[in-house]
């Protein structure tokens, strides 16, 4: 199976950085059916000198065919990592669209050791199912 070259979207807040990976997983996806599966890897770095701990996430979910959906929870796939400076905390996760594009951004929700807390901004970053194809042991929950 070929694998196209894959786009990254990051973007910097407060020391930790997000970098984002999407892929359009075409073998689990039902285009007649109108279900475009994503898959998306996201890297957490902390780059700064402050602990952090992730809290909650937020993810403004768009699809070209005009709809909107918001979702929050707690933490990442059952997680709320703790970054210390140089630490790094990889998942992924994935979302169905009923159109072949669109586009993802959000916040995760962040508390340092002090108490203080900060929102670390998602790059938006596009889904294309034109963008290639990834394979895998399936996706899991936003």
């Amino acid at each position: 199976m070929t694998t196209l070259p894959r786009r990254f979207f990051y973007r910097e807040t407060d020391g930790i950085r997000i970098t984002v990976r999407p892929a359009y997983l075409r073998e689990q996806s039902r285009p007649a059916e109108r279900q475009f599966v994503f898959v998306y890897h996201v890297r957490l770095e902390n780059v700064g000198g402050r602990s952090a701990q992730l809290l909650s996430r937020r993810w403004l979910i768009h699809d070209s065919i005009g709809e909107d959906t918001e979702v929050e929870g707690d933490g990442v796939v059952g997680e709320q990592p703790v970054l210390a400076p140089g630490r790094v905390h990889e998942y992924r996760s994935f979302c169905v669209l009923k159109s072949p594009r669109g586009h993802m951004e959000g916040q995760y929700h962040f508390v340092r050791p002090d108490g203080s807390q900060f929102d670390a901004q998602i790059p938006r970053f596009t889904l294309d199912a034109g963008d290639g194809r990834e394979s895998g042991s399936g996706p899991r929950a936003v």
